[in-house]
């Protein structure tokens, strides 16, 4: 489906490689996730009507608490390619939840963050989690996934190889084998 479509559905996903719009800044990142929501037309947004521009002023206050709900307030005039890695990344996360999702796919967020960085995106998604948003991660950082998720399905070559709570997953030996090798195994 095209992501128009997809979008319209509730479904809203960020990148493993980071896609902003580097040229501009942070609020307008975030206004721009919001257009998919509108209801002004270009006609009207051409000729400026007063509904077009009540919309508009709607869009930069609730693009104004998104950001200050995910900590970005202070870099809302920034460009976006002046940001650090780890609040670009929330600056993409910023923009998906813009779109107003039900269900947020968030691929490889934590790729090429550091520790610290990683903790703060941990707790970034615990609390989109606690807002009632559903989230779907697709993550190789074991110590992020384990640490926020109700459910894991382990795929290994694209096949799934185990499926239950991080507890069951942590000592199922076919996810031991597969991530940790058979030298795992025969030390347990």
């Amino acid at each position: 489906m095209r992501s128009h479509r997809i979008i319209s559905r509730g479904i809203a996903r960020t990148f493993q490689n980071i896609r902003l719009f580097k040229s501009m800044t942070v609020l307008e990142n975030v206004q721009v996730g919001m257009h998919c929501r509108t209801r002004s037309g270009a006609f009207r947004a051409l000729f400026k009507s007063s509904f077009a521009i009540r919309e508009e002023k709607e869009i930069i206050e609730k693009a104004l608490e998104i950001l200050e709900f995910l900590g970005l307030t202070e870099h809302r005039n920034e460009y976006a390619s002046n940001l650090p890695y780890g609040d670009q990344r929330r600056l993409e996360i910023a923009r998906a939840v813009a779109t107003r999702p039900q269900t947020l796919l968030l691929d490889e967020p934590a790729a090429g963050m550091n520790p610290s960085e990683t903790a703060e995106l941990m707790d970034l998604i615990l609390k989109l989690r606690d807002t009632g948003l559903t989230i779907f991660l697709v993550e190789h950082d074991m110590r992020l996934v384990m640490g926020i998720s109700e459910m894991v399905i382990v795929l290994d070559h694209g096949q799934k190889i185990a499926e239950g709570e991080p507890k069951e997953i942590q000592q199922n030996e076919k996810v031991i084998e597969a991530y940790l090798g058979t030298k795992a195994l025969s030390q347990k």
